[in-house]
């Protein structure tokens, strides 16, 4: 990323260059708009636990990554966190200077220190010494730069196309009169002087700031953030290349570009900040090491977290959800992603008849797939951000209805550019504006329909040979625990969001499908395991599907909790299984729809569907907001046990995984996913100012990229507010994800001890990791590779 000049390379040179590399690495990405997907927030600070990253973000962003004190106080009083939970919690914490026993920790509940303040830059001292406010002006001007250099297609023109980000804002900084209008007299002839490249600029101004290499990595992290989304949108272009093993080199520009201001600045009001400013810099030569308060915040964290665990505990008893001896061959089988959304509609499907069984796995299916749709070229990676994929789709028909498909897709997209256009708008809206008055009444009172013309079925490019399709099948429902034990029929559900007037709405698709919907990776898993090539070589493959099991695949749309079913393959003689599945899921999506409706703010049952086509309407939804534990075991576990639409569920069974493959996959990849979402959630929750998307209301989209609140400044990434509150309190509990999962010890230690990434998550706090047995906790995991026991364990092979 960070590209040293072989003459510039003296030990000082180098050491400021890797900081900035480690600065970068610091940053989270954020994904577009168009494939938006959950991020870690806490990415680059895995390697430390709670109270040390909190210790960090106060220094370089300003931010508590914990609840108010007041919260934690609340919850004890009202006996949702109890004495057990806070001393297991506070025996559980290695920070030195913690309190030394329960009655010490709740003395310290009432006495809380300031809030945290970040340490300033040269533009806040500059602004407190001037009264201008520099930090405002670099935002919008930068803002303004950055939405026409990154866009994606959204704007008509964009400056200086083709080149590297910091040569486009030379170009463009250098005619911008905004900062001498401001009173930074002389900066466009500063930026001209720059050195000509982003590593020179940044060692230049490292000199000029007296940055030394120990002061350096905290004080570029804190400029960093301080460009909010754009140097989290750099962050990702440099995640999409490392995935090809290549690099991008967009975060030096930007960070270059931000040290250019603090130089100018510096010059400019160096006799009022000066001083100042050396007492900043001292400031970010020492490490960063946890308050007090920090170290008490986190262990209250983990006390709302173990209260948590404990009340999950108290839910799967091992006994309620066992499976009936005397049960047969199921009457319908339904795979679904293991989103939390589906929790709630597994439920309502399976109280519909004791024959129906459910099944959890990742909504791509295990197939790492991209796919080109009808009419367009765009390549969609429908699959998990931390994987490549293998496999390539495309649901293109023959070439003259392909060639009507572009022509009116282009025709819609130079429509919507005149109705934009800064030339042509308000022409639009004189002459055409008033037709568009009904269209507007209509959506405004919820009345136009949400259906979607479904997609042509998809295909496989080129096509796959009878022996890779019985690969790909076997390797598929092994790990979907499904080699034995089929249905006539079975359902693989993947799932989308269908809403109006929301920019984020690829966050309310499907995560394992890469932000898109999981209706493309269904419709081929399903196509594949009925073709009869497939059949003919599974039990090669040591799986034996029955003549008579058909699959069809459906989506799930978790707005209205509707199942659209996809009959590709014809099967006449399912014709009364299916119908009577049709029945089965309408009336569990009634059901749903009743437990939903609780939930969201005025809606009801029948209104739901009605909030999903209201362009109005700010929670259609209430997304994956709740999501607190990963279970990773047999569905026996917790079938028929409520779980409140907050667990991710995927179907496991140890027995049937030879060599713990299956396992491995689970941990390293779907868990990880899973993390990924819950500390998003977590994130936007506790530092909305930092890692929340701000407020839907203002929003305005961006180049495709993002949103920012009004007419300019910093990109915003994650969750709007609204997705995680409803107007006067928090609805997702910011809890950091449990993952329970029902498998020999030993194996799930052997995959931790060989991925080094993973465990560092289990470490340092930011996932806890609890063991099953026969559906009940038995074992707590603790650093180290080490297993507490926390009930008498029964073996795994009774």
């Amino acid at each position: 990323m960070f590209l040293t000049q072989p003459e510039i390379a003296p030990t000082r040179v180098t050491a400021i260059l890797q900081a900035a590399e480690a600065a970068g690495r610091a940053v989270p990405p954020a994904f577009p708009l168009d494939a938006t997907v959950a991020v870690n927030p806490f990415l680059g600070q895995s390697d430390t636990d709670l109270a040390a990253t909190a210790a960090r973000l106060a220094r370089v962003a300003g931010v508590r990554i914990t609840r108010e004190r007041s919260d934690y106080t609340a919850a004890i009083a009202e006996g949702r966190i109890l004495d057990d939970d806070l001393t297991a919690a506070l025996s559980a914490s290695t920070a030195p200077g913690k309190p030394a026993d329960l009655a010490a920790l709740k003395a310290a509940l009432g006495s809380v220190g300031a809030a945290p303040a970040a340490l300033p830059t040269v533009a806040d001292l500059a602004a407190a010494a001037t009264g201008t406010d520099w930090p405002e002006i670099i935002a919008r001007t930068l803002g303004l730069w950055a939405a026409g250099h990154f866009d994606r297609g959204q704007a008509l023109w964009t400056p200086a196309p083709g080149q590297r980000a910091f040569a486009a804002w030379r170009a463009w900084a250098v005619h911008d009169l905004t900062p001498e209008l401001a009173g930074l007299g002389g900066f466009s002839a500063h930026v001209a002087g720059c050195p000509d490249t982003p590593e020179r600029a940044i060692l230049r101004a490292a000199d000029a700031l007296g940055l030394t290499p120990e002061a350096a990595e905290t004080a570029f992290h804190r400029l960093l953030m301080d460009l909010g989304g754009w140097a989290q949108h750099a962050r990702w272009l440099l995640w999409q290349a490392e995935l090809s093993g290549a690099t991008e080199a967009t975060l030096t520009d930007l960070l270059a570009i931000r040290l250019v201001w603090e130089e100018a600045l510096l010059r400019h009001a160096e006799s009022a900040v000066g001083g100042q400013w050396q007492a900043t810099v001292a400031a970010h030569a020492v490490l960063p090491e946890p308050t007090a308060d920090q170290v008490i915040d986190a262990i209250l964290q983990e006390a709302a977290e173990r209260a948590h665990q404990r009340r999950l505990a108290a839910e799967l008893s091992g006994t309620a959800g066992m499976p009936d001896a005397e049960a047969g061959r199921p009457a319908l089988q339904a795979a679904f992603c293991i989103d939390v959304r589906s929790e709630v509609f597994r439920r309502a499907l399976e109280a519909q008849d004791p024959s129906i069984e459910t099944i959890g796995f990742a909504g791509f299916f295990g197939l790492p797939v991209t796919h080109c749709g009808h009419g367009s070229d765009l390549v969609e990676a429908l699959l998990p951000v931390l994987l490549t994929p293998g496999l390539a789709a495309t649901s293109h028909l023959e070439p003259k209805a392909e060639a009507d498909a572009r022509i009116g897709a282009r025709t819609a997209r130079a429509w919507g550019r005149f109705r934009q256009a800064a030339v042509s708008s308000f022409a639009f809206v004189e002459a055409v504006g008033p037709l568009y008055g009904g269209k507007l009444g209509r959506d405004a009172l919820g009345l136009e329909t949400a259906a979607a013309s479904p997609e042509p079925a998809p295909r496989f490019v080129p096509g796959l040979d009878a022996e890779a399709k019985a690969a790909t099948a076997a390797a598929v429902l092994n790990a979907m625990s499904m080699a034995e034990g089929h249905a006539r029929l079975v359902l693989l559900l993947g799932h989308g969001a269908n809403v109006r007037n929301n920019p984020h709405e690829s966050a309310y698709h499907c995560g394992a499908c890469g932000g898109y919907t999981g209706e493309v990776s269904a419709r081929l898993l399903a196509q594949l395991l009925n073709d009869p090539e497939t059949r003919a070589g599974l039990p090669a493959q040591g799986i034996e599907l029955p003549a008579d099991t058909h699959f069809v695949a459906g989506l799930h749309d978790t707005t209205t909790d509707v199942i659209t079913l996809y009959e590709d393959v014809p099967a006449p003689e399912h014709k009364s299984d299916i119908a009577r599945a049709k029945k089965w899921l309408a009336a569990a999506g009634i059901s749903a729809r009743t437990e939903r409706a609780l939930a969201l703010p005025g809606a009801t049952p029948q209104s739901i569907a009605d909030r999903a086509c209201n362009w109005a309407e700010i929670r259609p939804e209430w997304g994956l907001a709740g999501c607190a534990a990963f279970v990773a075991a047999p569905r026996d576990a917790t079938r028929r046990v409520d779980l409140g639409g907050r667990s991710f569920l995927h179907s496991y069974d140890w027995r049937a995984d030879q060599g713990f493959g299956t396992l491995e996959l689970i941990i390293t990849a779907p868990v990880v996913v899973a993390s990924w979402i819950s500390l998003q959630y977590y994130g936007s929750s506790v530092a909305p100012e930092v890692f929340g998307g701000g407020n839907k209301l203002i929003h305005n989209v961006v180049g495709g990229m993002g949103v920012v609140e009004g007419n300019g400044g910093r990109l915003r990434p994650g969750l709007p507010w609204q997705t995680v509150h409803d107007g006067t309190k928090l609805v997702h509990e910011p809890l950091r994800l449990s993952v329970l999962i029902e498998a020999p010890r030993d194996a799930i230690i052997d995959i931790l001890a060989r991925h080094d990434a993973v465990r560092a998550l289990f470490d340092n706090g930011w996932l806890h990791l609890l063991a099953l047995e026969h559906g009940q906790i038995v074992a707590r995991y603790r650093p180290g590779l080490a297993w507490e026991e926390t009930m008498p364990p029964r073996s795994l092979a009774a």
